[in-house]
């Protein structure tokens, strides 16, 4: 669906954002006379989203391949994030790389010709991205960044055992999070929790959200909306003395007690190293199945659980990595 949208202001901006450069002197066999034009998409400024861009950066870097990287933001905003798109799909890049689901459904909608990758994308598949996860199909693959949803979930009455209610915020207009949501409503079935859930079109909207929810824990998918306003929920939580489990962990440093998944940054350079084998070594998109972190690792901050009065139990500690 190729629709022409007035640029707002955020999406002036977004266009007119400076070209990165990776210029390391080339090592890699086949590497060193080319060089590699690539645009990169990111639907809005957010730590996990950061981290997937700079990891995928950092997979050229390491390789020594020479590029350039045109850094696009849509600022939340799917009218900019096609504009983007569309302005890219006439540049003659080498690869597109697109961060955050609505940002690959523009990508995916938009570029036909030129590869696209994705990266911290929930479902790939009910996105419309690809055909399915192991035969894409088409010019587009990449990596998803699809939770332990329901391990998480159980992280709740590990941490408060006498929690009865679990409450969710997510987007209504995000694909990925009303994957992740019925997941969630499941594993809080099976672990005897009654759930409320709160929607929200836009991160203004979050504060309202919250602060609707009578619950004791809340549970935040990774959503791009509400992980851009993580603040406002950490800062309810600790007010109410009410555990925040996060989809990430990113947002454990940033104020949420715990989650079980995946690092962003090791998600975004293998997402690099998909595409060095696409632009190095002639790997076709349409073949390469979309990629998965196995590396699952339990994030812990001590001072945010502190701050809402709950205890992490020791056997969860041990063996945790402690951020915040």
């Amino acid at each position: 669906m190729n629709r022409r949208t007035l640029l707002s202001a955020a999406g002036l901006a977004a266009l007119a954002g400076p070209l990165a450069a990776c210029s390391s002197d080339s090592s890699s066999s086949g590497s060193s006379s080319t060089s590699y034009s690539i645009g990169i998409m990111q639907i809005l400024t957010h730590s996990s989203l950061d981290a997937a861009r700079e990891g995928f950066k950092s997979a050229f870097e390491e390789a020594g391949i020479s590029c350039e990287f045109d850094e696009q933001n849509a600022q939340g905003d799917q009218g900019t994030a096609t504009n983007i798109a569309s302005k890219f799909s006439s540049q003659g890049l080498d690869l597109v790389l697109a961060i955050g689901t609505p940002a690959a459904q523009a990508a995916a909608q938009t570029i036909t010709q030129t590869p696209v990758l994705f990266t911290a994308v929930t479902d790939p598949t009910t996105a419309q991205l690809v055909e399915s996860e192991d035969a894409p199909g088409g010019n587009v693959t990449g990596t998803s960044d699809m939770n332990p949803v329901a391990e998480q979930i159980g992280l709740i009455k590990q941490i408060k055992p006498d929690a009865a209610s679990v409450g969710f915020l997510y987007s209504s207009g995000e694909v990925n999070s009303q994957v992740q949501i019925d997941l969630a409503r499941e594993a809080a079935d099976d672990q005897g929790l009654t759930v409320q859930e709160k929607t929200i079109t836009n991160t203004a909207e979050l504060q309202q959200a919250a602060e609707a929810l009578d619950v004791d824990a809340i549970y935040l998918p990774t959503d791009n909306n509400v992980i851009s306003g993580l603040a406002t929920v950490v800062a309810l939580c600790e007010d109410r003395k009410i555990p925040l489990i996060v989809g990430e962990g990113d947002s454990v440093r940033n104020g949420g007690v715990i989650t079980y998944g995946i690092d962003y940054t090791k998600l975004g350079r293998q997402t690099g190293e998909m595409a060095i084998r696409i632009l190095r070594d002639g790997a076709d998109p349409a073949t390469m199945p979309v990629e998965t972190q196995s590396d699952l690792t339990v994030y812990v901050n001590e001072a945010a659980a502190q701050a809402m009065d709950v205890t992490i139990p020791d056997d969860l500690l041990d063996g945790a990595e402690k951020v915040g």
